[in-house]
């Protein structure tokens, strides 16, 4: 037992050494002169433009995405309006935008019946952490928007992904 002490000490201190510059690079924005473009609110949510997607089958919630609300800015934000319906039949409705380049999402305005938007003050962009507040960005995120820290190329292909339907560069083969 005391020749292996050494080695998983110096396995340890190996560890630490050159996985926390990895992590702080993972940390750090890729593009430090990244400005967040223009935008204006889209129109309320409608009914026939909800696409219900997969947050977790542990939430009795069910999740949407107004379909015409998204938008691929020239800044490579995804901004789109999300609407979670509760069992016991409440709505929420926000809208949010997510950079997949820094991993991250930011609330634009809330809902308000009568189909207003209350601007957030709260401009700040948030990490997308995998749990129960953030599933719904999480799972949009991995499954419908980003590539990795890659945008969509335009609305189209959010759509596509949102629909189930291969992405034109799967399609091709290639």
């Amino acid at each position: 037992m005391t020749l292996l002490q050494p080695i998983i000490r110096g396995g340890l201190v190996a560890l630490v050494c050159f996985s926390a510059p990895a992590i702080a690079g993972l940390l750090t924005d890729l593009d430090p002169e990244w400005k967040e473009g223009e935008h204006t609110l889209p129109a309320p949510p409608r009914e026939g433009d909800l696409r219900e997607f997969f947050v977790s089958s542990a939430s009795p919630n069910h999740f949407y995405v107004d379909e015409d609300s998204i938008m691929v800015g020239d800044d490579g934000v995804v901004r789109y309006t999300l609407v979670i319906r509760t069992a016991g039949g409440a709505m929420n409705v926000t809208h949010e935008g997510i950079r997949c380049a820094s991993g991250t999402w930011r609330l634009y305005a809330t809902g308000r019946a009568g189909g207003q938007w209350s601007a957030v003050r709260d401009e700040e962009w948030k990490p997308i952490v995998d749990n129960a507040y953030n599933r719904p960005r999480a799972a949009l995120s991995e499954d419908h928007i980003c590539d990795g820290p890659v945008p969509p190329r335009d609305r189209n292909e959010v759509l596509r992904r949102l629909r189930g339907e291969a992405s034109t560069f799967m399609k091709s083969g290639k």
